[in-house]
């Protein structure tokens, strides 16, 4: 028998089931602890005499490192044995998480949080991978449920959890609740996760060390234009014009070098597969949607509503309730329909939900935010699972943990991306819609003369006649300041519905790729 029957046709020694809790404890904690801290930066700013903006790094820190390590994952996996490196990478999370949590000034948290960012980085692939390879084909739907549950279920929650703690408690137990999970997946992982055939027999070879450099020269500077450009105002900062010069140049330079090089860090071959690029496209388009509504819902209810950490978080739970709902429902379809068109129902459940959103008004309460929020996890559910599999339905199985990597290093790039735009696009359509608006406030408009008479008689038996004109405009520029934001809501959403239909056409471009029924592996 040759070594590739003997891969095809190579099972875990334990149920697939064990293997899945396993890996997926500590991956879930990694996908949480990439938005967890998002509500809690001025908590921590506070605690440890640092500004705000300073505090940023500690989500860019994390995502940083999480970045690099992503698409280098397959090779340490190769060099290591996936096991072993899964077991290490666990541990780095698990310690970086404790020395997060005792930090005791802001330059330390910063360093912290790189380790944890290294360690869980290479989870999410080396996860997919096991899972994918544990199961038969024929069930890779349910499989890629149980890793959607971390990946997408987690962030989504994350701002929930994250609230909650900083307001009952500190913000450093968001980081204590990741030590006793790591440790019983580091138990569990090392009992009953195996090594397949071709990681036992694989000779990888000495490491790309100039691709690995050019590959976290793009990363680093690529992730920090996003999380700071804004904040920079973006190419009017020197720094950030160079930055991008540099990440440029250097993917540039990353992608010329992995074709040529005859052992990669990052094997560019699989995108050969259309199924694979595809889903990559995909993926990619809907994660920006995605994470764009998570930081919208939030940012418009705490600044437009008024509401606190924690009821942001509440506000937006129902979407990870609609995703976890939809995770076993499209794992168990995906046996019996072709994966396309339950990736159509995922956009067309998307475009919906967000366009929902774009109907919101400063009168919304928050039971109306439930609808849409859960319509959108759905979406996300019946998008994401299926693109999981079909990302690498059609490759061989060793290709698999390389191929997890890029995808998922396409998906958070695509997350970050999503943020950046969506932000830096709220920010400039509210100084557009402010300047559109404010020509209506004019003496010369009766409307207005008529309010600011009324507010000028209102508060003139409060402060006296000679503040009141004063006040009165005061009031009328804040509300002008809350429509126009109000409005820059209203078109990001309608915006990113529009993005999201781009997705249609690529949908049913999509092959089948996952058996249905009782088939052999392979």
């Amino acid at each position: 028998m040759s070594d590739t029957d003997l891969d095809n046709e190579w099972r875990p020694s334990v149920n697939p089931w064990i293997i899945a809790v396993s890996v997926m404890l500590a991956t879930f904690l990694e996908a949480l602890d990439t938005t967890v801290v998002s509500v809690a930066l001025p908590n921590m700013a506070g605690g440890l005499a640092s500004t705000n903006e300073e505090a940023t790094w500690v989500l860019t820190s994390y995502l940083v490192a999480n970045a690099i390590v992503l698409p280098a994952s397959s090779w340490f996996s190769l060099r290591f044995g996936r096991k072993r490196f899964l077991l290490i990478c666990t541990v780095l999370f698990t310690i970086g998480s404790f020395l997060c949590g005792i930090a005791p000034s802001m330059p330390i948290l910063i360093i912290a949080r790189l380790m944890q960012g290294a360690g869980g980085g290479a989870l999410l692939p080396l996860s997919q991978a096991i899972l994918l390879e544990s199961f038969p084909r024929e069930k890779h739907g349910m499989a890629m449920a149980a890793f959607g549950v971390g990946v997408i279920v987690a962030p989504v929650i994350g701002p929930l959890l994250g609230g909650w703690l900083t307001d009952n408690y500190s913000w450093r137990w968001m980081f204590f609740i990741n030590i006793p999970v790591g440790a019983l997946a580091l138990y569990m992982m090392s009992r009953f996760v195996e090594d397949p055939p071709y990681i036992k027999n694989a000779k990888p070879g000495s490491i790309d060390a100039i691709g690995f450099a050019l590959l976290t020269i793009w990363l680093a500077t690529f992730q920090i234009i996003l999380d700071k450009g804004q904040q920079e105002d973006w190419f009017s900062s020197t720094w950030i014009s160079w930055f991008t010069f540099i990440s440029i140049a250097a993917m540039i330079a990353l992608v010329i070098r992995e074709m040529k090089c005859p052992e990669p860090i990052v094997d560019l071959s699989v995108f050969r597969d259309l199924n694979f690029t595809l889903s990559n496209l995909l993926s990619a388009v809907i994660m920006a949607v995605m994470y764009s509504a998570i930081a919208m819902v939030p940012l418009f209810v705490q600044t437009l509503l008024g509401y606190t950490s924690l009821s942001s978080g509440i506000a937006t739970a129902p979407r990870g309730l609609g995703a976890m709902l939809a995770m076993p429902i499209v794992g168990k379809l995906m046996s019996y329909v072709e994966e396309k068109w339950l990736v159509m129902v995922g956009v067309v459940l998307t475009i919906i939900s967000t366009f929902m959103f774009g109907g919101i008004n400063l009168d919304v309460a928050m039971i109306n935010l439930v609808l849409p929020n859960i319509l959108q996890g759905l979406g996300m559910g019946f998008v994401m699972v299926p693109l999981m599999a079909m990302s690498v339905g059609t490759l061989p199985q060793a290709k698999i943990g390389n191929a997890s990597g890029i995808f998922n290093l396409s998906r958070n790039l695509a997350g970050s991306i999503g943020i950046s735009i969506s932000t830096t696009a709220l920010a400039r359509l509210s100084q557009v819609n402010q300047a559109e608006m404010v020509s209506h406030l004019s003496p010369y408009e009766p409307a207005f003369r008529e309010k600011l008479g009324a507010m000028q008689a209102g508060l003139a038996s409060i402060t006296g006649a000679p503040q009141a004109q004063t006040q009165a405009y005061a009031v009328l520029n804040g509300i002008l300041l809350q429509q126009s934001t109000l409005k820059a809501f209203i078109d990001v959403f309608s915006w990113t519905a529009l993005l999201t239909a781009l997705c249609i056409p690529g949908t049913l471009l999509l092959k089948k790729s996952i058996a249905k029924g009782n088939v052999s592996f392979h």
